[in-house]
């Protein structure tokens, strides 16, 4: 498995272990991950937080370049939010470990030009399907259902 998908991997699980939603994500430019994230609106109590959210606040500031060198990994098709937040910053790729459990706004993304790549990796989706069937109502209250 890449390496980059499985430190997103990674991020989903420590949400979990921290009773928030398994989704993470990893912002790499150059080969190197400069933002890591998982979704912790739970652990914080907040509105935005999601994986991608979270990895880009942990990037800290950057330039517009570095954003249009980067690739974003996430555990799980990017929300309306998320995807917006890839568009404003003009990151040009979104590898995405699973959409089986949630499609987001791949095909805008495509749209706009944004390279999508979806793994369906089996560890995204199991770590999904077990979180969704345990707290459904925690996962409607993220997707905003």
């Amino acid at each position: 498995m890449d390496m980059y998908m499985q430190s997103a991997i990674e991020e989903a699980k420590k949400g979990l272990a921290e009773g928030g939603i398994p989704i993470g994500s990893v912002l790499v430019h150059n080969g190197r991950i400069i933002g890591r994230g998982r979704n912790r609106r739970v652990q914080k109590g907040s509105a935005i937080l999601h994986g991608e959210m979270d990895a880009l606040e942990n990037a800290g500031r950057q330039s517009a370049q570095v954003y249009r060198e980067s690739v974003l990994y996430t555990t799980l098709s990017p929300c309306s939010m998320c995807s917006g937040a890839i568009l404003l910053y003009g990151i040009p790729q979104v590898i995405i470990g699973e959409n089986s459990t949630f499609t987001g706004e791949e095909e805008l993304l495509r749209f706009r030009g944004v390279l999508v790549d979806v793994l369906q990796d089996q560890e995204c989706i199991s770590l999904m399907r077990a979180f969704i069937k345990e707290k459904p109502e925690l996962w409607n209250e993220d997707i905003g259902v």
